[in-house]
């Protein structure tokens, strides 16, 4: 599948979002700053990534925590997964959150999360009276236990 990407100069020496590995299921995409960004913890910043893509209808891109980032720095992406649009035609960023407990420097190029393609399916609602029985019915939140 092709998708068109639209560099952004801010990602002028940058390489374009990319598998790092044959078996990746996502690209690691880079910040694209001119200047350090720290997060202190229990903040949030809106990191730029450089580019602007074109998702065709029917797909979506999800911008998802690097694992590594997350176990040794506590950095997630505070909307994860972020959901890029396929009418969006903007820079996509990422909001990372600091869930650590020492401040973390984002710089230049350092990859800074995942970016998935994945299909999506749109639905039309049936206003019923009521749903279909299920076994687990109405149970909610720890309903199977520990």
């Amino acid at each position: 599948m092709k998708i068109q990407i639209k560099r952004l100069p801010n990602l002028a020496d940058l390489p374009l979002p990319a598998y790092q590995t044959d078996g990746a299921a996502a690209m690691d995409v880079r910040a694209a700053i001119e200047e350090d960004v720290t997060v202190p913890p229990g903040s949030i910043a809106a990191i730029p990534c450089g580019f602007a893509v074109g998702i065709p209808i029917g797909f979506e891109a999800q911008i998802r925590p690097r694992s590594g980032l997350a176990l040794r720095h506590g950095i997630i992406v505070a909307n994860s997964p972020g959901t890029i649009d396929p009418d969006y035609r903007g820079e996509i960023k990422v909001l990372l959150l600091n869930h650590g407990s020492e401040p973390f420097r984002v710089t230049h190029g350092m990859r800074i999360a995942q970016m998935l393609v994945a299909p999506v399916q749109r639905v039309q609602w049936e206003e019923v009276l009521q749903l279909p029985t299920s076994a687990r019915g109405e149970a909610g939140y720890g309903h199977t236990g520990i």
